[in-house]
This record gives C-alpha cells, sequence and structure tokens, in this order.
C-alpha cells in the first residue's frame, strides 16, 4: 500500500365449589377440606412467589427445596480503563507525521479536533496501544492512521504510520485492520468504487500483513439524483 510505513520501537512521543349433584361437605369434612384448601392456597403462593410461573413442568410437588438466588458481591469486571492520551499532542511531536498532516491538524469548531482514537492491545506493551486516526472537517475523510506503542517509561512509540486519502484503521481482536475507500475520477466522497480491507499483525517487533480483501461496490447504487417515490397510504375500506 502507498504510504505505508511500518517500523520498530525506535520512535519515541511523550504523551445491560361444588357442582351440581354433589353432596355438600359438613363437620370434619368440611373442615379438612378448608384445610386441604389453605395448604393448597399455601404452596400455590410458595410457587408464585419465587418468581416462577406458579406451577412445575415435572416432580412432585414440594419434594424439593425452593432455590433462592443471592446477589453476588463481587466485582463483575477487574479489567483496568486504558490510560488516555493526548493524540494530538502525540501527532504534532512525532517526526513519523508528515508535515502536511500536522500543518492542516487544526480545530472543526472550537477546541475539536478531527481526530479518533481507539486503545486496545495490539503490541503486547506495558499497556493498551493506541490508534489515532486524523480525518478532514468538511467530509470525515481520513488522511492518516497511525499506531503508538506504550514504554515502560510513559514514552510512546509509532511503530505504524499509513498516510492517504480515506483511510481508517481499527483494533480488531488484537489486531490492526486498515480500510481504504477507492475513488474513480467521477465519484463523490460518499460513493466510493470499492475499497480494500487490510489485516496486520504483530510479530516480531513490527506489524505484518495476516489478510487483504478487496471489494467492488455497485456504480449505480447513487449515481442518480432521482427523488424517493411518494409514501401511500392503504385503501379505505
Amino acid at each position: 500500500m502507498r504510504g505505508l510505513t511500518g517500523s520498530g520501537d525506535d520512535g519515541t512521543v511523550t504523551g445491560t365449589t361444588g357442582g351440581a349433584g354433589r353432596r355438600p361437605l359438613t363437620g370434619w369434612a368440611a373442615s379438612s377440606a378448608a384445610l386441604a384448601g389453605i395448604a393448597v392456597f399455601g404452596l400455590f403462593a410458595v410457587s408464585c412467589s419465587t418468581g416462577g410461573t406458579g406451577t412445575r413442568d415435572e416432580g412432585p410437588a414440594g419434594t424439593e427445596p425452593v432455590a433462592q438466588l443471592t446477589p453476588s458481591t463481587a466485582a463483575s469486571s477487574t479489567a483496568r480503563p486504558a490510560p488516555r492520551v493526548d493524540a494530538v499532542a502525540l501527532l504534532k511531536a512525532d517526526p513519523k507525521v508528515s508535515g502536511r498532516v500536522r500543518m492542516d491538524l487544526k480545530p472543526c469548531s472550537g477546541d475539536e479536533y478531527p481526530v479518533d482514537t481507539s486503545y486496545g492491545k495490539l503490541t503486547g506493551g506495558p499497556s493498551a496501544d493506541v490508534v489515532v486516526n486524523v480525518l478532514t472537517c468538511g467530509d470525515s475523510v481520513g488522511v492518516g492512521t497511525y499506531v503508538y506503542r506504550p514504554r515502560a517509561d510513559g514514552t510512546y512509540a509509532n511503530v505504524f504510520s499509513v498516510e492517504q486519502p480515506a483511510v481508517y484503521g481499527t483494533i480488531d481482536r488484537g489486531d490492526l485492520v486498515v480500510t481504504t475507500q477507492l475513488y474513480e475520477k467521477k465519484d463523490s466522497v460518499v460513493y466510493p468504487s470499492g475499497e480494500e480491507v487490510i489485516t496486520y499483525h504483530w510479530a516480531s517487533g513490527r506489524f505484518g500483513e495476516e489478510d487483504r480483501v478487496h471489494n467492488d461496490f455497485n456504480r449505480a447504487v447513487g449515481a442518480g439524483d432521482e427523488d424517493l417515490p411518494e409514501p401511500t397510504e392503504p385503501p379505505k375500506n
């Protein structure tokens, strides 16, 4: 890929009831029936209070203990958040970033720079690696992708950089995935002719190409300026 440079650790940068016909129950029989009814009601109430459907699909009632869930006090995760860096400062202090990119790196509004930053494990360093994408303010088109590897002393080394139009890098299951939109002369920014998706894997102190996918897009999609059809209502009876 043009504009692609890879390097080792040499660039340092700081930074969810009964029915009809039945005899009425009297005396002891009536009392027994009433007690039995109370017992049945009690079992029914217990089954409902445990959050189930009120009945069991199998097994005799009352032969198994009612399971209770106790909230766990253990922490759901022990992962520590990745330390955040000043991506703009990294870029501006990095001699591997071209002068043109550094010169064009200005706030789009206020103090908001056109920079996307991702953190994750890529190189096996002491903390998360940093993937920085530089975009244009108007069209949000990527112009550069950079990977910074942390060092034990808090500095960062530029171990990957690619500068070309419509490029964007992401972290995917420990690998670096760089996507480049491909344009022909008559293509608009929102309708590229295709794209290349390259997966890089870190090994032996550098990134090496692991996989490459090329996609060609339908040129007819988005080519016209025709309006959408008017909405229709269902026929009235």
